[in-house]
């Protein structure tokens, strides 16, 4: 598997693949709308066909991770993503790497602490919110969970 970060011909795919994800190219993460498309983006590619997508905002000696997928889960497709934008973003001078999930993404809130990020907030009824701005946001998520809060998870950089 490679990781390599998105260009222009990655445009359709990347439309095409947060769509099929997220069901837009637009999320809202603490306040913030974020159009994914004018985002930097990583691609990790297994025989040349893509099979996971992190999309990342650098600002202020800070790394946004906006969007994280897999085409399959437990095939160290996020961990190698999550590596590499850790890598740029270290490069980059940044202090610290940080990124939300939803109160109902289990399998998130336990992915990211094993690979040594820590609860740095709970930003209740972020995602309650945000449905007022986007009504498409569901009310119910994961596991029959209301969807309603947003969960900030960080790594520092010493």
């Amino acid at each position: 598997m490679i990781v390599r970060s998105a260009d222009k011909r990655d445009r359709e795919w990347i439309d095409y693949a947060l769509d099929r994800w997220w069901g837009s190219t637009r999320m809202i993460s603490r306040g913030v709308d974020h159009d994914l498309l004018a985002q930097k983006a990583l691609i990790a590619e297994r025989a040349e066909e893509p099979v996971g997508l992190l999309v990342y905002r650098l600002h202020l000696e800070q790394c946004e991770v906006i969007s994280l997928n897999s085409a399959r889960e437990d095939h160290g497709i996020g961990t190698a993503l999550l590596a590499e934008v850790e890598r740029l973003a270290r490069d980059a001078g940044c202090a610290r790497i940080w990124l939300v999930t939803s109160n109902d993404n289990l399998r998130a809130i336990g992915f990211y602490q094993r690979r040594g990020y820590t609860i740095a907030a709970v930003h209740r009824n972020a995602i309650a919110e945000a449905r007022r701005r986007r009504p498409s946001i569901p009310e119910i998520g994961l596991h029959n969970i209301p969807l309603r809060d947003e969960i900030e998870f960080e790594k520092t950089f010493s």
